[in-house]
């Protein structure tokens, strides 16, 4: 009875189901790489996080198991998960939004400009702009948030799943307060913050 609850519990992980999914680290990757060649920043060096070591038994024993069940069942080939963020409609949009960041730079430095919580720009305090500047940077602020959207979508259906829109826009989000420069305002947990 022991052998058939052992051999019952590895063809039980052995089941293996392949669903696509949503490549979040690729997304966050093409997000870092389209906001720096917006903005024109040289990529952030990450240092590695150290991996935890276990002991050399249980190393041992993790090898073991792993071998027994790719015995019973071959192990899923998987390309590493990679998004196309190279179409015609993706370099048009990148293209007016490096074109725009010259007139947004300065915005975000005085601060009169944020990013909100979910990646889109908004204008903090529009009494602090001059009144002859407000339009201007209302328009400004409304063309970037337009086609930050358009590119969420414009990568989804580089990428054959037009679903993903949502998550990539989430994926941006995020990546957009980490690449901003030192000073700049974004939103978090419904405040104004300066990085």
């Amino acid at each position: 009875m022991r052998k058939l609850s052992l051999f019952s519990a590895i063809m039980l992980t052995a089941c293996v189901t392949i669903n696509i999914y949503f490549p979040a680290a690729a997304a966050e990757k093409a997000a870092d790489e389209i906001i720096q060649d917006i903005q024109k920043n040289t990529p952030q060096q990450t240092e590695p996080k150290p991996k935890a070591s276990l002991p050399d038994w249980q190393v041992s024993m993790y090898q073991l198991i792993d071998s027994a069940i790719n015995m019973v069942v071959p192990p899923a080939q998987a390309d590493q998960a990679n998004l196309a963020i190279d179409s015609a409609e993706i370099r048009q949009l990148r293209a007016a939004m490096a074109g725009r960041f010259a007139s947004l730079q300065p915005l975000y430095t005085l601060g009169y400009i944020g990013i909100q919580a979910d990646g889109l720009l908004a204008v903090r305090d529009i009494d602090d702009i001059a009144l002859k500047d407000r339009n201007q940077v209302n328009k400004l602020v409304a063309a970037e948030n337009a086609d930050r959207q358009s590119l969420y979508h414009a990568i989804a259906n580089a990428n054959g799943h037009p679903e993903w829109a949502a998550q990539i826009k989430s994926s941006f989000a995020g990546r957009w307060v980490s690449n901003a420069q030192p000073g700049w305002w974004y939103q978090s947990s419904g405040s104004w913050k300066q990085k």
